[in-house]
């Protein structure tokens, strides 16, 4: 009998681990790579990148009435643009590493009640030293959902897929600049600047609503794990002329984007700066629908072209500035250019800190350059105006894109490389 009872319960055993195996268990199915795209929590993230985007250069369509109504100069006022970006320039490597070990979901979540309070102080502050602190705050939030956001992305897709899933989040760019400054702009007029900062707050509330319901979870770095320096980072192949070219060429686009409308205003098309944006903003998605198409079989010859098309439309804008139909014509090349950019870098940078074990640490580098180069963008950009006008912005667009594409195209074994991806 005993002999018979071990036979029955060994039968037993062989068949449940049959079944086990047959079946995944609920472990297993939660860490399995999806098959396909997570469209409602990649527009979720879309939506972050929106309010992102839309939080930090609302300002610049609302100076006359923020600054009368904080008594201080326009000039001033202006600084609330440029007090986010060195919030995020600032704290974006350290707090990304200090947060390396929390659950990606929380992580995202609280960047995100950050901006909600950041908008809502802003929106009910009356002066100036608390406004300031409130948008540096934001700044804060924005560098840690800016180092978490494409990694997010990336996790959420399968391999083949994960071009495509950074493509779908860091739509909220355009979506932002064409229609949402313009957008809150009018808010303002019609209303008081105060509400379109309140709008925000109300989208960030439904939008951590929408990130607890939809968006999966992810771990974070194991506690113990090995932190990534930054030096090694810097020396991970390709890397570095990832990091480069997003500083170049950020730095480039923002001189003349940050004073675009004095660009138009001196050519006589100042009435027709929120079409010039239009145009910007819906060429900018085509070039993010043909990105996040092509990006798994061409990332080099991408970046390749998309330095090559803003370079055109600046060579466009030097020479025939003083036909409005080939403004367009150079607007539009300049948004098919530009909008797949920070899919395409965000993405290098990625391939190249995953190979060297450095994600994390090359994707707030990125984040912290892209900072930087914005913040100079408007500063270098300022600087010109005052000495040489408007004319110069073209050529200097030019001038800095030259390195751009010699470092493109060297990296042709890491950074950009030739192979196809994966």
């Amino acid at each position: 009998m005993p002999t018979l009872r071990t036979t029955e319960e060994a039968e037993e055993a062989e068949e449940a681990e049959e079944a086990k195996e047959a079946t995944p268990t609920p472990s297993r199915t939660d860490s399995a790579p999806p098959q396909k795209l997570p469209l409602l929590a990649l527009l979720a993230l879309a939506t972050a990148v929106f309010i992102t985007s839309l939080t930090e250069t609302l300002p610049a369509g609302l100076l006359p009435a923020m600054s009368a109504d904080l008594g201080v100069s326009e000039s001033a006022t202006g600084q609330t643009v440029t007090i986010y970006a060195i919030g995020t320039a600032l704290t974006a490597i350290p707090l990304t590493a200090a947060t390396a070990g929390w659950r990606r979901k929380r992580l995202l979540l609280a960047a995100m009640a950050g901006f909600a309070a950041a908008n809502t102080v802003t929106a009910v502050s009356d002066h100036y030293t608390l406004t300031m602190a409130a948008r540096f705050v934001a700044g804060v939030a924005a560098g840690l959902a800016w180092a978490l956001l494409a990694g997010y992305a990336r996790r959420m897709a399968p391999a083949h897929l994960q071009g495509k899933a950074i493509a779908i989040a860091m739509a909220g760019i355009p979506v932002a600049l064409s229609l949402g400054v313009p957008a809150g702009t009018f808010l303002g007029k019609v209303l008081n600047w105060q509400v379109a900062f309140l709008v925000m707050t109300g989208l960030t509330v439904g939008l951590l609503a929408w990130i607890a319901a939809l968006v999966p979870d992810f771990p974070g770095q194991e506690p113990g794990g090995a932190r990534t320096p930054m030096a090694h980072t810097l020396r991970v192949p390709g890397v570095t002329p990832v990091l480069f070219v997003t500083l170049v060429f950020v730095l480039a686009h923002t001189v003349l984007y940050t004073y675009i409308a004095t660009f138009l205003d001196e050519l006589g098309m100042g009435g027709s700066t929120d079409l010039v944006l239009l145009v910007f903003g819906a060429a900018s998605l085509v070039s993010i629908w043909i990105v996040g198409t092509l990006i798994q079989r061409g990332l080099r010859a991408l970046t390749l072209g998309s330095v090559l098309l803003v370079g055109v439309a600046a060579a466009v804008l030097a020479v025939f500035s003083d036909t409005p139909a080939l403004v367009y014509v150079a607007v539009t090349l300049w948004g098919l250019g530009w909008g797949g950019a920070p899919t395409l870098l965000q993405t290098a940078v990625g391939d190249a800190g995953d190979a060297g074990g450095a994600a994390d640490a090359a994707q707030a580098m990125l984040v912290t350059l892209w900072n930087v180069a914005m913040a100079g963008g408007g500063v270098f950009g300022g600087i010109l105006l005052g000495l040489v006008g408007t004319s110069s912005f073209p050529w200097t667009i030019l001038v800095l894109l030259v390195p751009v594409l010699l470092v493109v195209a060297a990296a042709r074994k890491h950074g950009f490389p030739m192979r196809n991806r994966v």
